[in-house]
């Protein structure tokens, strides 16, 4: 498994639309394509050793290098495809469109229409993103705008918010009940999914 690449940029591709851009990169005279995104291309120069993080991704059929200027990014990529639907092609138009940092703030703030800025996602796409990558990212907390962490997991109780969070989804209820249904949830102690699903339906219900 390729975790990361040190070499020189010998040739570069891209289209139109900056989408699909792929370096050549010698190793020590092995020149591996890589697939970037369009903002780690345009910090890469030709004939200039270069250090790219490395996701090595596998089909049943093929195999592909996507590669990244920080290992943040590559997190953040791998992250991603831990949610459902969500492929390489789509968690590389994510992090192209918003840095971890960035995408960490938009899930924090259920932000539906900073998610439909990613080329290719629709309203109801941006709902779904928001419940299944606030329970599924892997990647390590990040820091926010003003220096302080931001816990994609609303640290106490965390994967009990995030169990509660997609089970209200599944229940039908939009992102804003959602939203107004965590922001009441005490999660002091050790909280149980099921006591805090009670109390998000009690909110969500006017009781």
């Amino acid at each position: 498994m390729i975790g990361s690449l040190r070499g020189t940029v010998i040739d570069r591709r891209d289209t139109i639309d900056q989408k699909n851009a792929e370096v050549l990169l010698e190793v020590m005279g092995v020149g591996y394509r890589v697939t970037v995104t369009a903002s780690t291309l345009g910090q890469l120069a030709p004939n200039i050793e270069t250090l790219l993080h490395i996701h090595h991704h596998h089909w049943e059929a093929d195999q592909k290098l996507f590669g990244f200027a920080t290992r943040d990014e590559r997190d953040a990529f791998e992250g991603l495809l831990g949610a459902h639907k969500v492929g390489p092609a789509l968690a590389l138009a994510i992090i192209d469109t918003y840095p971890p940092n960035a995408l960490a703030t938009v899930l924090a703030n259920d932000d539906v229409d900073a998610l439909c800025q990613v080329p290719g996602v629709g309203k109801k796409t941006a709902q779904r993103l928001l419940v299944d990558l606030k329970s599924t990212l892997v990647f390590p907390v990040l820091d926010g705008p003003d220096g302080g962490p931001i816990d994609l997991t609303e640290s106490a109780g965390g994967q009990a918010v995030a169990d509660v969070r997609e089970a209200l989804a599944n229940l039908g209820y939009g992102t804003e009940d959602i939203k107004r249904a965590m922001k009441t949830l005490e999660t002091d102690g050790e909280p149980d999914s099921g006591s805090l699903l009670k109390q998000a339906l009690r909110t969500l219900a006017g009781a």
